[in-house]
């Protein structure tokens, strides 16, 4: 068996010593035959040049350098492009995801899974964020066509079956948690304690948060579409039930010359509702055109191989790093 770790890294210069110590003591207790895949997604300090220190003195040590920041998405597609191993892991670089875990889920696999999946547990964090993490799950399951759990990330191990069916998906609008799902195939989860970023900070903002909520939702289903037709339904057919009572209480009552609250609140409702319903179609309009344009998902600068792997990737040769 061979088994490839692909982490992806943003800013990560600190963490990467520890991450290579932590990997290096557990996964030659695993298989002799292992390779660990950096992926640098643009960084802006020396993650690169820490990802080519390694790679220079471990031979199992591998890196692709994007030629820019393209997000975690197309970090961990890079790397799964790049990875050569039967069996492969996703993680993250900070070491909230436990390298001693590996062991147990590689076992896991080789009963007969395809997927086996970490699922952390919500220790330590804030009660808006539990609060708000559980409310966000259960509106999801209600809305996309595969069932998401939470506490279920990016930490996974994944026989080259599974990685060959994700990477077919060819979309440019990619939303991982809902594509591991779709894939299928017989996936196991274990628990673990959450643990607290070892170096850094994390990247997530509350903006970057909410943006990947929305693409979840948008990106995954048609359903609120759907929704926006139904509640324009009813509004519709309210709206004829006022008119018919406006009409019978004009010819009972006459003309009632007060209704400024009314008419406004009214046209301010329905003014928001159709402006909101544009707004969910021009989410969807904006994802196809961008898969429209075909452009790739990311573009690679520089690799740890000496000679860069045949594949649908433009490469753009790093001057600096070539002299």
């Amino acid at each position: 068996m061979r088994l490839s770790v692909v982490v992806p890294c943003f800013n990560e210069e600190q963490g990467l010593a520890g991450l290579h110590a932590e990997l290096s003591a557990v996964l030659p207790t695993v298989t002799t035959d292992f390779e660990v895949v950096l992926v640098d997604d643009g960084s802006t300090d020396r993650t690169l040049g820490a990802m080519r220190d390694l790679a220079a003195t471990d031979p199992h040590m591998r890196y692709v350098a994007l030629s820019r920041n393209f997000g975690k998405e197309a970090a961990m597609l890079a790397g799964l492009h790049e990875a050569e191993g039967d069996v492969i892991v996703i993680m993250d670089a900070d070491l909230q995801h436990p390298p001693d875990l590996i062991k147990q889920m590689v076992d896991l696999l080789a009963t007969g899974y395809d997927q086996v999946v970490a699922r952390r547990d919500r220790k330590g964090e804030g009660r808006l964020r539990k609060v708000s993490s559980k409310t966000y799950y259960k509106m999801m399951n209600r809305l996309v066509d595969v069932r998401l759990r939470d506490g279920e990330g990016d930490f996974r191990v994944m026989s080259r079956r599974a990685v060959d069916a994700l990477l077919s998906l060819g979309e440019y609008n990619r939303f991982s948690k809902g594509l591991f799902a779709w894939i299928g195939f017989d996936t196991a989860v274990i628990d673990y304690e959450n643990r607290q970023r070892q170096s850094g900070s994390s990247k997530w903002t509350l903006g970057k948060l909410l943006n990947y909520g929305i693409d979840g939702v948008v990106s995954f289903n048609n359903r609120p579409l759907r929704l926006a037709v139904w509640i324009g339904l009813v509004v519709t057919l309210l709206a004829f039930a006022y008119a018919g009572y406006v009409i019978i209480d004009t010819i009972v009552s006459g003309i009632d010359a007060p209704g400024y609250a009314t008419l406004m609140v009214g046209i301010a409702g329905i003014g928001g509702l159709q402006l909101l319903f544009l707004g969910i179609v021009g989410e969807y309009v904006g994802r196809i055109y961008y898969e429209a344009k075909r452009r790739p998902h990311f573009l690679v600068k520089e690799t740890s191989d000496p000679e860069q792997r045949p594949g649908p990737v433009v490469v753009v040769q790093d001057r600096e790093a070539n002299r």
